[in-house]
């Protein structure tokens, strides 16, 4: 994992107050929904929250491409290092 990723990893895990889930245990490919860390579409929210205030990114549930920015943590990583506000 890259010190993106794992720095995005870190930031899902708090913001969604996953207690038994650690940055070591999560592949940054695997999805984060459903299948994945089993995320949901509450979590979401609480991670686009996020990501707007530690970034300033804002990513609605309308946006096209929204699916594949929440595709895994390594696509989210992307997303933010691509997008963040400096």
């Amino acid at each position: 994992m890259t010190p993106e990723q794992t720095e995005i990893a870190e930031m899902i895990i708090e913001a969604v107050n996953l207690e038994d889930v650690t940055v070591d245990e999560i592949d940054p490919n695997e999805p984060i929904f459903n299948d994945g860390l089993g995320l949901d579409s509450i979590d979401a929210l609480e991670i686009s929250l996020e990501l707007n205030k530690r970034y300033g990114i804002k990513i609605k549930s309308g946006d096209q491409n929204v699916g594949d920015v929440f595709a895994s943590i390594a696509a989210l990583s992307e997303f933010v290092q691509a997008n963040k506000q400096a």
